[in-house]
C-alpha cells in the first residue's frame, strides 16, 4: 500500500508542474470548466499526467483546481460533483500506476470566508469536506491544498481535507511583499496549518524561485514538519498577445540545492512550469543532500496578520486581559446588548500599550456565550494584529472562538479536573490550539509544590494522550 508519509521521511519527493499549462499545449480551447475535462476528454488529462511521470513526478496532481461546490455552480455542474473529481482521481491513478502518488487537488472557492467575505465558515468546511471525500474515492493518495489567500479558507480547507483520512499538503500563495492579498506573512500560515495538523506546508504560485524560497526560508524557522515548494517559472510577462514564463529548466534546477537547505522535502512547479522544470529541478532536488531536521523547541501563536512565540529560552509574552468583563459593569452590559466598541477598543488600546496577546473573556452571567465569544473574536480580528486568548468556562464558547479565530490561538485554560480535561483537550486538539495550564484538579489547588507538578504531570501525561 502507498504511504505518503513514510515516503516523505524517508525520501525527497517530486510533484508536477502546471496543468493549465500542459492542457493549453496539448490544444485546450479557451471557455468551458476545466475540471470537466475529466469526463469529457479524459485521455487529454491522462497524456498530461503521463508526461509528467516520464519526467519523473512520484506525485501528480489531480485535475480539480476548481471542482469545489461554488466554482463548479458558476458552470451549472454542482450536481456533477461528485462525479467530475472521482473521474478527476481515477484519471489520475490510471496514469501513474501502483507505484506512485495521486494527490487531489483543492483549490479557493473564490469566495472569503466570514467576517471578511459572506462564505459561512461553517459551510466552507463542508465545501471542503465533500471534494476531498470524492477525491479519496476516487483514488487519491493525500490531499494538496493550493494556491490560498485566506488564512480562515485555509483553516475550513485543512479541517474539511482531514475528515478524509489523508494526509494533507497546504500552500498558500505570496506576492513580492510576503503577504497574501489579506495580509498574512508566511510564518502566521505556516504556524496555523502545521497546528491544524497538516503534514506539509509551503508555498506556491505568484512568485518566481526565489520568491518562493524566501516564503519557505521564513516557515523554516516558525515550523517543524516537512516543507514544500511550487513555484511559477519565473513572473509571467507580456509578449504581444502571450503570457510569457521566463525562467528555464536550468535557471530553475540551478536554485534547488537553496531550497533543500531551508527544508524543503517535496519539490514541484505551478504555472508556466512543464515536464521538462520538473525532470532538471527533479534530478537536483534528488542529488542534492537534505538539511538536518528541524526542531521548534518553543510555542508559537498566530493571527492572520502577525505571530509570536515564546518558551525554549526566548522572553516571555505579555498577554493583554482588560477584554474581560469581571468588575467591569459598562463592558458586561455592552457584551449584553451585543455592542463591541469598548472590545474594539481595548484591543487597539492593549496593542498599542505592548501587549503580544490578547485574551478573550465575555462570560456575562444569561447571554449566549458561544454568540457573544464569536462576535468578540471577530472585533478583536478586525482591530488588533495580535493573537488571541481565549478565555471561557464554556465548552461551547470555546468552541465557537476557536472556529471564529483567524490563527493560532491560546485557550485559557485547562487543569487536573477531569471535566476540563475531557471537555477542553478534544477542542484543542481539532482546532490546533495551545493550551494554558493551571496547577489544580478536583480538590483544588495543591498545598505543596509536590502536590501542584502532580497535577501539572497529569496536565501533561492527558496531553499527550490526545495528541
Amino acid at each position: 500500500m502507498r504511504d505518503f508519509l513514510s515516503e516523505m521521511a524517508k525520501r525527497p519527493l517530486v510533484f508536477d508542474g502546471a496543468t493549465g499549462t500542459m492542457l493549453q499545449r496539448l490544444g485546450l480551447k479557451p471557455g468551458g470548466c476545466p475540471d470537466e475535462l475529466c469526463l469529457k476528454e479524459p485521455g487529454l488529462v491522462k497524456k498530461v499526467h503521463s508526461l509528467y511521470v516520464e519526467a519523473g513526478s512520484d506525485i501528480v496532481t489531480t485535475n480539480t483546481f476548481g471542482a469545489n461546490r461554488v466554482k463548479l455552480d458558476e458552470y451549472g455542474l454542482a450536481p456533477k460533483l461528485k462525479e467530475i473529481n472521482v473521474a478527476a482521481a481515477r484519471c489520475a491513478r490510471e496514469s501513474v500506476g501502483a507505484e506512485r502518488f495521486v494527490a487531489g487537488g483543492l483549490g479557493p472557492t473564490g469566495k472569503f470566508v466570514e467576517p471578511v467575505g459572506d462564505l459561512a465558515y461553517d459551510e466552507a468546511e463542508e465545501i471542503f469536506r465533500e471534494q476531498a471525500l470524492a477525491l479519496k474515492e476516487g483514488g487519491a493518495d493525500l490531499v494538496i491544498i493550493e494556491t490560498m489567500m485566506d488564512l480562515r479558507e485555509m483553516k475550513a480547507a485543512i479541517r474539511g481535507a482531514k475528515t478524509a483520512g489523508l494526509p494533507v499538503v497546504a500552500t498558500m500563495t505570496f506576492d513580492e511583499t510576503m503577504r497574501t492579498v489579506l495580509g498574512t506573512p508566511p510564518e502566521s500560515f505556516a504556524i496555523a496549518a502545521a497546528s491544524l495538523g497538516a503534514d506539509c506546508v509551503g508555498a506556491n504560485c505568484s512568485l518566481g524561485i526565489e520568491g518562493i524560497y524566501k516564503a519557505l526560508l521564513a516557515m523554516s524557522k516558525v515550523v517543524s514538519i516537512p516543507l514544500i515548494a511550487q513555484a511559477n517559472a519565473g513572473i509571467p510577462v507580456l509578449k504581444g498577445t502571450e503570457t510569457v514564463f521566463p525562467a528555464s529548466p536550468e535557471e530553475m534546477a540551478a536554485f534547488v540545492p537553496r531550497l533543500v537547505e531551508a527544508g524543503v522535502r517535496v519539490l514541484g512547479g505551478c504555472c508556466g512550469t512543464t515536464p521538462e522544470h520538473i525532470r532538471k529541478m527533479g534530478d537536483a532536488f534528488r542529488n542534492s543532500k537534505p538539511a538536518p531536521a528541524r526542531k521548534a523547541a518553543f510555542t508559537a501563536l498566530s493571527s492572520r496578520t502577525s505571530f509570536i512565540s515564546f518558551g525554549g529560552g526566548s522572553s516571555p509574552i505579555i498577554i493583554g486581559e482588560r477584554i474581560n468583563p469581571t468588575g467591569r459593569k459598562l463592558l458586561a452590559a455592552e457584551i449584553k446588548e451585543g455592542k463591541t466598541a469598548g472590545i474594539r477598543n481595548e484591543a487597539r488600546g492593549q496593542e498599542s500599550a505592548g501587549a503580544g496577546a490578547l485574551d478573550v473573556n465575555v462570560g456575562v452571567p444569561g447571554i449566549d456565550e458561544p454568540s457573544a465569544m464569536a462576535r468578540a473574536v471577530f472585533a478583536v480580528n478586525e482591530n488588533s494584529r495580535l493573537p488571541i486568548v481565549i478565555d471561557s468556562s464554556d465548552p461551547n464558547a470555546v468552541l465557537a472562538g476557536l472556529k471564529a479565530v483567524d490563527g493560532k490561538p491560546l485557550i485559557n485554560s485547562i487543569s487536573g479536573e477531569e471535566k476540563k480535561l475531557s471537555s477542553i483537550l478534544p477542542l484543542a486538539r481539532e482546532y490546533g490550539a495551545a493550551l494554558l495550564g493551571l496547577a489544580l484538579d478536583d480538590d483544588g489547588i495543591p498545598d505543596t509544590a509536590e502536590g501542584r507538578l502532580k497535577v501539572a504531570e497529569k496536565m501533561l501525561n492527558a496531553v499527550i494522550k490526545a495528541a
